[in-house]
């Protein structure tokens, strides 16, 4: 009997309507451990170089990790991946809630789906029935409708949902795959792959369990986290959630504000957590197994309904649609925020296309004619919510949004694409790395584009006593400046980045205060294999490197790891007054990373020797022959 996993994959091609069953066994496991490993091997193995994202060649593939529904704090997650419709290269987002345990439950490590349907279908799983259900009755509507319609037309208030939205449907390039209403995969456009299927939603039950190998060995991980977790950053989730930070990211000048061209807003103290916590939070939500209830579950009854099923605002999402766009108007906030999740868009991509499109308008460079009469200011609330609106509906200025503020602004021209905040094609999410150098190096470099999860934080490295503390047991004894990039920095941005990597392999919140030790014997308890910290970190280099080759593949180099210029311009007032990353310590930085890392200074891919180093000859071999 297998521990921690069950040695099914489920295969859907939704063109000719099979379903089948695949094993892959024990060592596919231990390779990839799910998640983000498991997507970039099928991708890789299976895709063709060049495959429309939104295309029925495409492939969309539901994968928890190993620790997935384990019952411990952070075990509630699960990955989505495909190619990107925004970014065409690796595509990848991470969601919390039950849905991936109830997968889990159900007897399942992965859905992989293929093809795309001629009409509107959903997937009702229960355990291990499968069928392919007409979904025609559910397209076009919101989020919330379709949850409800499903438990009650399956008889079973106890199902899990994951869905498109209307954004999906009509394929904008940012739309995220919804579960459980409020959680979302948000980034990279995979909600546009699912609505390209035709595929609404995946409803599943599951009443099975997964083994685990050594039951005290869990135990101990997880009581000492249901004991300990009021204390540091988790206990401030608890209090007020991931936007409990905004205001002092503000007052340290590293608050994404009117579309990156300052630090901090005026305004901060309006949209931050605290604030949220004694006006409009009626709630706290959780994920699977998790004591520390961070999620937020707002509700305002005034000038805009908004209904706790949405849950309420993360920091992203108050940052994005917040002082990105010059709003400080929480009330506002949660109802776009409730818009996005009812129509199934990405915060951080709509509030950032929206930031570009009020600087655009602000510099002269779009007009009233090119908006459709609107006047897209900073500061203008009102406008923001319905742009929101029309980027999901595909109206008017909208439908220009909805491609994505790279593709919006090459379509415009005029010199709007300088002020296109991405990499990649991707929107830049809401951390600053003026104030945190080697952040700026992670969101070059990530393969699904911009991205602050899978990325490092300098500031967390700052003191003693801080994060240095676990990176102790991989050799960093000291202490590192945020503003620091120097070789000992870029070696621990590819250590720290490699271990995040890890976390949406197996399926693991990254907010939890777990150490690394303790990591390891949540792996062991849960699996039974001998792993090691060394083990574990492989398992993310190798899940990075396969991402970075699978880009290569479809045509990205070197040359498109570029951050926006305008974090090596410094700022012109605010905390961090006169702050830039300057442009060639970045250069510098970027050639050794590479060389770190095993990457092809030319072409950005790994090597050959690189991928057999990590145990994937197979894609050395596809990239450059036998």
């Amino acid at each position: 009997m297998s521990n921690g996993f069950h040695d099914k994959i489920l295969r859907v091609n939704l063109s000719d309507r099979q379903i089948s069953v695949e094993q892959p066994g024990e060592h596919f496991f231990r390779t990839y451990f799910g998640g983000w490993g498991l997507i970039a091997h099928y991708l890789l193995k299976e895709l063709e170089p060049g495959t429309d994202p939104l295309g029925p060649d495409n492939l969309l593939i539901f994968a928890p990790g190993v620790v997935t529904g384990v019952a411990t704090g952070g075990s509630g997650r699960h990955a989505v991946g495909a190619k990107s419709p925004l970014t065409g290269g690796f595509g990848e987002g991470d969601a919390g809630g039950f849905w991936g345990t109830e997968l889990n439950r159900a007897g399942w490590d992965a859905i992989i789906v293929s093809g795309a349907a001629e009409k509107p279908v959903y997937l009702w799983i229960e355990n291990e029935q499968v069928e392919i259900r007409d979904a025609a009755h559910l397209w076009g509507r919101q989020t919330a409708e379709v949850e409800e319609a499903l438990k009650k037309e399956l008889g079973d208030e106890r199902i899990r949902v994951s869905q498109c939205g209307l954004a999906g449907e009509n394929q904008v390039r940012f739309a995220a795959i919804m579960n459980d209403v409020s959680r979302a995969a948000g980034r990279t456009g995979l909600g546009a792959v699912m609505g390209a299927k035709k595929l609404k939603a995946i409803a599943v039950r599951g009443t099975g369990k997964t083994e685990i190998a050594d039951w005290d060995k869990v135990g101990e991980v997880a009581g000492w986290m249901r004991d300990n977790f009021k204390d540091g950053w988790t206990g401030e989730l608890h209090e007020h959630g991931t936007d409990g930070g905004l205001e002092f990211l503000s007052e340290s000048g590293g608050l994404p504000t009117r579309n990156f061209q300052e630090g901090s807003f005026e305004e901060a103290e309006k949209i931050t957590g605290r604030t949220m916590t004694e006006t409009i939070l009626v709630d706290r939500g959780t994920c699977f197994a998790c004591p520390v209830t961070c999620k937020r579950a707002v509700e305002v009854t005034d000038r805009h309904e908004v209904d706790p099923i949405y849950g309420g605002p993360e920091y992203e999402t108050a940052g994005a649609l917040g002082s990105c766009c010059g709003i400080g108007d929480l009330e506002a906030v949660a109802y776009g925020n409730q818009l996005c999740n009812a129509y199934g868009l990405d915060t951080i991509s709509t509030g950032v296309a929206i930031a570009w499109a009020m600087e655009c308008f602000e510099r002269g460079l779009l007009t009233e004619e090119d908006t459709g009469g609107l006047e897209l200011r900073f500061g203008d609330a009102q406008t923001m919510i319905t742009l929101i609106e029309h980027i999901a509906q595909r109206q008017g200025f909208g439908d220009l949004l909805a491609e994505g503020s790279l593709r919006a602004a090459k379509k415009v021209g005029r010199g709007t694409d300088k002020y296109a905040m991405h990499v990649k094609g991707q929107e830049i999410p809401m951390h600053e790395p003026r104030i945190k150098f080697a952040l700026d190096l992670g969101y070059a470099t990530s393969p699904t584009g911009a991205d602050h999860m899978h990325n490092i934080h300098d500031t967390a490295y700052e003191a003693e006593g801080g994060a240095i503390q676990d990176m102790r047991s991989l050799g960093f004894l000291d202490p590192l400046p945020a503003d620091d990039l120097g070789p000992e920095k870029v070696r621990l941005a590819k250590y720290h980045i490699d271990w995040k990597v890890l976390y949406n392999c197996m399926g693991l919140c990254m907010f939890m205060p777990y150490d690394k030790g303790q990591i390891r014997d949540l792996v062991q308890g849960v699996t039974g294999w001998n792993s090691s910290v060394f083990e574990l970190m492989k398992v993310g280099e190798r899940a990075l490197a396969m991402a970075r080759a699978f880009n290569y593949r479809e045509g990205f180099t070197a040359e498109d790891d570029v951050p926006p210029w305008r974090f090596s311009t410094p700022f012109k007032s605010g905390p961090a007054e006169g702050v830039q990353v300057p442009a060639d310590d970045i250069d510098r930085a970027l050639d050794l990373y590479y060389a770190m890392c095993g990457w092809d200074k030319e072409t950005g891919a790994p090597t050959a020797g690189r991928l057999y180093e990590l145990g994937v000859g197979w894609v050395a071999e596809l990239l450059y022959g036998g």
